[in-house]
């Protein structure tokens, strides 16, 4: 199915949540909509959902205009931010009860809900009741509650931010999973990067009700088209600089960019040029040698301070003109920098990029 959300506007009294939104899903795919609190993502997402009636513009599916058309009647499945179960109900009654609002037969009901607790691994099961179950649990029930009516999109509100860092991670693998075998459109609420990049076929940033960005993960994180989607997406390392054919001239040095330019940016302009932290390699400043294919800064740049995350050591850099940078990395032996180290800067090869 393939959903089609035409200039979408929505208004709280002088407030414009959604200033004129359009995006089409193609048929299977899983689409991240991604924004800041307030840009309107949610909004988006419960007018798709039918919970939202006075809107201008047109949301349709397969060609067919959704407009009066209300929640109950769009077949689609949603699961909540806190997975809204009953808790009086157990595992079977809550994914049972939207075919039971269907009229669906009880021996129907039954492989039904046997199949989507089967799909989302939660099997024998069915006679529990919420509160016996852990937050992982109860979300793969709200998604077995969405699948089990065979939606014809499949609605996601940051179905994960109630789950700590390690169910995260697990229950991304599961959503994945389950996409791929359902192949169901799927549209998803985040505001959290590492669920878009790590989830979406393709996704869209939203900054105060209008699409900022649009298209794939790799596209948008390496050749971000604005400089709120680069940072939004994470942390940038910048510097100032005049354009120079293919080099940015900057105070530390000629940075080589690569021929895909913003639109409207020549040669002599003044321009910001960005790399990611993990692009960026540091060596001790007295002796030290800058892995192949990094090219060093000009000068020597301070550590001012680091923070252990485990697979990574984040430094916080100062360079000699003031700017901070951010940088992870690696360092197997336990090894790093103190504060105050003198450090030699590389950036790798092909990584730098023009706002």
């Amino acid at each position: 199915m393939s959903l089609d959300i035409q200039n979408l506007r929505v208004s709280y009294g002088l407030v414009k949540a959604l200033d004129g939104v359009s995006v089409k899903l193609e048929p299977g795919e899983m689409f991240f909509l991604l924004g800041p609190s307030g840009c309107g993502k949610s909004t988006l997402l419960r007018a798709v959902a039918g919970f939202i009636e006075d809107f201008a513009g047109d949301i349709r599916i397969d060609g067919a205009s959704l407009k009066g058309v209300p929640p109950h009647k769009r077949d689609f499945g949603m699961v909540f931010q806190n997975y809204a179960l009953f808790p009086h109900l157990t595992v079977f009654g809550n994914v049972a009860f939207g075919l039971e609002a269907r009229s669906v037969s009880g021996a129907e009901t039954k492989r039904r809900v046997a199949e989507a607790l089967r799909l989302v691994g939660l099997e024998g099961y069915d006679a529990r009741r919420p509160g016996e179950l852990s937050g992982g649990q109860q979300q793969r029930v709200a998604l077995a509650r969405a699948l089990v009516i065979r939606p014809r999109v499949l609605l996601l509100d940051e179905p994960l931010s109630n789950l700590d860092a390690k169910l995260r991670w697990e229950m991304r693998s599961e959503i994945k999973r389950i996409h791929a075998q359902t192949k169901i459109t799927t549209l998803y609420v985040t505001h959290d990067q590492k669920e878009a990049l790590s989830l979406a076929d393709r996704m869209a940033i939203l900054k105060t009700g209008r699409i900022d960005s649009l298209g794939r993960p790799r596209d948008l994180y390496w050749n971000s088209p604005s400089h709120f989607t680069a940072a939004f997406l994470g942390d940038l390392n910048e510097l100032k600089g005049t354009l120079e054919e293919s080099k940015v001239k900057t105070a530390y040095g000629e940075i080589v960019v690569p021929p895909r330019l913003p639109e409207g940016v020549k040669p002599g302009a003044e321009v910001h040029v960005f790399c990611r932290p993990e692009s960026v390699a540091l060596v001790d400043a007295h002796g030290g040698t800058l892995p192949p294919q990094h090219r060093p800064l000009a000068g020597h740049a301070t550590v001012r301070s680091s923070a252990f995350q485990g697979e990574y050591t984040l430094y916080e850099i100062e360079l000699p003109g003031g700017e901070r940078w951010r940088v992870y990395r690696h360092e197997l032996d336990g090894g790093g920098f103190t504060d105050e180290a003198q450090v030699t800067v590389g950036v790798a090869e092909g990584t730098w990029r023009v706002l």
